[in-house]
């Protein structure tokens, strides 16, 4: 490597080292799962399924492609897993293309409400090829969804898929009626667990399978603690892929597989099917359910210390790993100048979205922040205080560069006492 890159990259070592991360859609990988992207692997294009590539040289590769499967289906209750996307906007994009002809309408989550953008927002996309219909909080204060108004959307829609998933929304869905709305139009019930997979996979969050979910797509990265990858999960009968299966729920697995490759994708990382497949391990350990606990257990504490400090948190708290604190609210700034802030003294956040945001989205009201990456480092819910105070202190004293950087070097010493797990 030259020395710019290298600079570059130790650079950005010592600020992971160093630094607080709050983003919850980021984690820190084991030692693991870091060499395991590194490996030979990656010099080895592997395209089609085990059993069924199209290049020789296939026996390792087909080896260690079932072994992350079998992994992800014991891990999240599945019938049968794709661990080929390579990244959860594309997962989700194949997941659509499965069960969906252009034009088909999707019901999802408003992004402004906590979904994620590739939940319909107008420039992505799948936006340009489905009609996505979208439901959202009926309750702001609370985070309530209204399942009865979600039921009439659907009545009068008639949606192929009904989505259950978010990136910013600190509440639990109620899948069982969700689920129920979609048996009743005929829809796939489709969870996006992206930011819950590593919450599912531990216990202390639901698992949509357990209330008549047909398919689910992720990350294998943020709660789950993997490489940046994708992953789609299904309930149904494998058929054969040589064959166009009937467009039925029992051969949904198959109509995946034919959506990812050679629908969508080419050749897998072999490289990062490797090392989601150490991934899925770790997450079936026992150790990662006490993580898994940890990280709701922080986020709750996080979110009482902000809103004892005066900060106005939408929905009023969290549920889940993640809260979003309205800062126009709060604070009288944008989410862009605090996560600025923030940065400044070592405290990686990011700006978000409000429901009804008045602000543009490149530079919004909110401020997202979440738990996952902390917990890893080993922060426990009595560390959340000092968290709290921090960005009180930071915002407040934003425009006195002298007390930041001070801060700063706090922050820095204060978390080099609890290391990168690739380092331990």
């Amino acid at each position: 490597m030259d020395q710019s890159l290298q600079s570059a990259l130790a650079a950005e070592e010592d600020r992971q080292r160093g630094g607080l991360e709050l983003i919850p859609s980021e984690n820190y990988v084991s030692r693991a799962v870091l060499d395991a992207l590194g490996t030979v692997l990656t010099n080895k294009y592997a395209e089609g399924y085990p059993g069924r590539r199209y290049y020789g040289g296939q026996v390792n590769t087909d080896i260690i492609e079932n072994i992350a499967i079998d992994r992800a289906k014991a891990l999240f209750g599945a019938d049968h897993a794709n661990v080929q996307p390579y990244s959860g906007a594309p997962a989700n994009l194949a997941a659509y293309f499965a069960w969906c002809e252009p034009g088909d309408t999707i019901l999802a989550m408003d992004l402004s409400h906590g979904g994620h953008l590739t939940h319909g927002h107008p420039l992505t996309a799948g936006a340009r090829i489905f009609n996505f219909v979208r439901y959202g909080m009926a309750d702001q204060e609370t985070g309530r969804i209204d399942y009865d108004q979600v039921r009439e959307l659907a009545l009068k829609h008639r949606p192929k898929i009904i989505l259950a998933g978010h990136s910013s929304y600190p509440r639990e869905l109620d899948y069982a009626k969700l689920s129920a709305i979609a048996a009743e139009v005929g829809a796939v019930a489709m969870a996006d667990i992206a930011h819950l997979a590593g919450l599912i996979a531990g216990g202390v969050l639901a698992n949509p399978f357990d209330h008549g979910f047909q398919l689910m797509t992720s990350t294998t990265h943020k709660t789950l603690r993997g490489p940046r990858g994708g992953l789609i999960l299904t309930k149904g009968t494998v058929t054969s892929p040589l064959k166009a299966p009937e467009h039925t729920m029992e051969h949904l697995p198959t109509l995946v597989d034919r959506a990812v490759f050679p629908g969508l994708q080419g050749g897998p990382h072999m490289n990062v099917i490797l090392a989601k497949a150490i991934a899925f391990a770790e997450a079936a350990q026992p150790e990662f359910k006490t993580y898994a606990q940890r990280t709701l257990d922080n986020a709750s504490a996080l979110a009482s210390a902000l809103t004892d400090r005066g900060f106005r948190l939408v929905t009023g708290g969290t549920n889940n790993h993640l809260m979003v604190i309205d800062m126009q609210d709060s604070r009288g700034i944008s989410g862009g100048v605090a996560e600025q802030v923030l940065d400044s003294v070592g405290l990686t956040a990011n700006k978000n979205v409000i429901p009804n945001d008045t602000h543009p989205a490149y530079d919004p009201s909110g401020l997202r922040l979440g738990t996952p990456a902390l917990t890893t480092r080993g922060l426990l819910p009595e560390h959340m205080t000092l968290l709290a105070d921090w960005i009180e202190f930071a915002i407040a004293m934003r425009a006195d560069s002298g007390k930041l950087q001070a801060m700063h070097g706090e922050v820095t010493e204060f978390m080099l006492g609890f290391p990168l797990p690739s380092d331990v």
